[in-house]
């Protein structure tokens, strides 16, 4: 059995009381001062995340934007220099190979972070379609990723910034900009539903800044946190996990990710064929938001009924830490997936009542 991956923090993990666990292959923390007061801090002052396990391929030369124009389903078209763009790759069969943040570094350069399991796969995958002048670089090991977030965040990572965050724009970045005497890309972006920036650095310049950012965030309450409520920070938000909500055989369209896929760009992509015909018939499935009506928490995997057929499974399901309700998302039929469809989630062996519900869950209030 092979060792678990280490990210340049886990020296400092201890020190914060971090609980760490198995995530796909690395040791990391699953909470410091437990999932709840992360997620409450989170949500109303701020929280910084480790995410160096996340990966990043650069993909560069002549021919790099047509390429990823026929790799991915959203349109680079619309992208310009110093913006990101979440989009996806899919397969023939329009199922998903990962979904991932494109962040474009220039005209031919472009610099993708996908999700941490599926980094090798995903290298795999470009470079058995590459063509042309493209070079394809897994960067992982160059970067540490900290996650800044919450409706504080800005105003706790300006105390270390020589630029005006506020410039920064949602889904802009800066590949420049200075955070504590560190040159850093830094990015408006995040996976919590909340405001927030991503910190892409030196692997030996992340525990320090780690730590600069905690001590200038004091006096507002930011917290380290960790991966446990990462998750049920973005399952509120309704922002979609691979492995969970999306899949090789679980396609964007029925994870209610049309608005990231093109059908109508004017380049070919892997997917394209099935994914306009998904598009036009309707996909069979859909990822739909579920209240428990009884006493009960929808988890992975869980089936869902309709009079006592089954129709699906549940693909994320918790307490909600924001909302004081059990809730969860299935992927069911979509007959079924209409706002107020009574149906059943069993649980332990009991098949118990639950309905339908618009999402997101939960949507936070941007101001100005």
């Amino acid at each position: 059995m092979s060792a678990l991956k280490r990210t340049p923090l886990f020296p400092l993990y201890a020190d914060f009381g971090a609980k760490t666990i198995d995530f796909g292959g690395w040791e990391l923390p699953v909470q410091f001062s437990g999932i709840m007061k992360e997620h409450e801090a989170v949500r109303n002052r701020a929280g910084l995340f480790d995410v160096s396990h996340m990966g990043e391929i650069l993909v560069s030369g002549e021919d790099a934007y047509p390429f990823l124009q026929r790799m991915l389903t959203n349109d680079l078209s619309r992208l310009k220099i110093g913006k990101a763009q979440y989009t996806l790759m899919a397969n023939e069969r329009g199922g998903t190979v990962d979904d991932l943040l494109v962040y474009r570094l220039g005209e031919r350069e472009f610099l993708l972070v996908v999700n941490a399991a599926n980094t090798e796969k995903d290298e795999r995958w470009l470079t058995g379609h590459k063509t042309g002048d493209v070079a394809i670089e897994n960067l992982s090991s160059r970067y540490a990723q900290l996650a800044l977030q919450g409706p504080l965040a800005e105003k706790v990572l300006q105390k270390l910034a020589e630029d005006d965050l506020s410039a920064l724009p949602f889904f802009g970045f800066r590949k420049d900009l200075s955070i504590g005497g560190v040159k850093a890309l830094v990015s408006r972006t995040g996976y919590t539903g909340e405001d927030g920036f991503e910190i892409y650095l030196p692997p030996d310049e992340a525990p320090n800044l780690w730590r600069m950012i905690l001590e200038a965030g004091a006096e507002e309450g930011v917290v380290p946190c960790g991966l446990g409520a990462r998750d049920t920070l973005r399952f509120e938000a309704c922002l979609p996990l691979y492995g969970q909500e999306l899949s090789e055989t679980i396609s964007p369209l029925e994870a209610g990710l049309a608005f990231a896929v093109k059908v109508n760009k004017a380049e070919d992509f892997i997917g394209k064929a099935a994914l306009a015909k998904e598009l036009e018939e309707g996909p069979k499935r859909k990822i739909a938001g579920i209240e428990m009506l009884d006493k009960g928490v929808p988890r992975h995997g869980y089936r869902v009924l309709k009079d006592g057929r089954e129709i699906g499974h549940i693909t994320t399901g918790t307490h909600s830490p924001t909302l004081k309700k059990n809730i969860g998302l299935a992927l069911i039929e979509r007959d079924a997936a209409v706002p107020g469809t009574e149906l059943e989630v069993e649980i332990r062996g009991k098949c118990l009542r639950a309905r339908t519900v618009s999402t997101p869950f939960y949507k936070r209030n941007r101001q100005g």
